[in-house]
């Protein structure tokens, strides 16, 4: 498998894509402490400048502390992914899969299924995932991950992107809300 870097519209992430499946969900990490299912997020994190891992099905988007320069990181973290893949070792160990929620109103399932199709593939095209939390009294309330946490244009994702999607959509929504 072969590991390359592009830059993400989050100056501090980085997303690293892999030539292959490496995951059969995504999961992000913001500190060492909620790595124990991923031996990759370990070693990043291993590293003092690592503020975040969040591991997609085909890719690893990594941020950093404002300290460091991605030149100095860029190439030698592409190595570290790469050999860890090559050794065969666990990249995330898997935990049941998200399932519908039969209490969900017609409301929420369509959210989710907007979410689901549309608005997360296009995320994680720049190393990001969006999730959905809840829907209450017309608000949307998401959690943004990987390149999308701190991101600087991510208000403007939510806002233009999310927002006017889903009110387009569902009309009763009032709001999309980042948490």
């Amino acid at each position: 498998m072969d590991v390359y870097y592009e830059a993400t519209p989050n100056p501090q992430s980085m997303k690293y894509m892999v030539t292959g499946t490496i995951a059969s969900e995504s999961a992000h990490f913001t500190s060492a402490s909620e790595c124990a299912r991923s031996p990759l997020a370990q070693k990043i994190f291993s590293f003092p400048w690592a503020a975040g891992v969040f591991i997609g099905p085909t890719f690893v988007t990594v941020t950093k502390q404002d300290w460091v320069e991605w030149e100095v990181l860029a190439e030698p973290l592409s190595e570290l992914i790469k050999e860890h893949l090559q050794s065969g070792a666990v990249v995330l160990s898997t935990v049941t899969a998200e399932v519908e929620d039969p209490n969900d109103s017609t409301t929420v399932r369509q959210i989710k299924q907007i979410l689901r199709d549309e608005i997360r593939p296009a995320v994680a095209m720049d190393g990001g995932d969006i999730v959905f939390d809840k829907f209450e009294e017309g608000r949307v309330y998401l959690h943004m991950q990987g390149a999308c946490s701190g991101c600087p244009s991510s208000a403007l994702t939510l806002k233009d992107g999310i927002e006017t999607r889903l009110k387009q959509a569902i009309p009763e929504i009032l709001e999309v809300v980042s948490i």
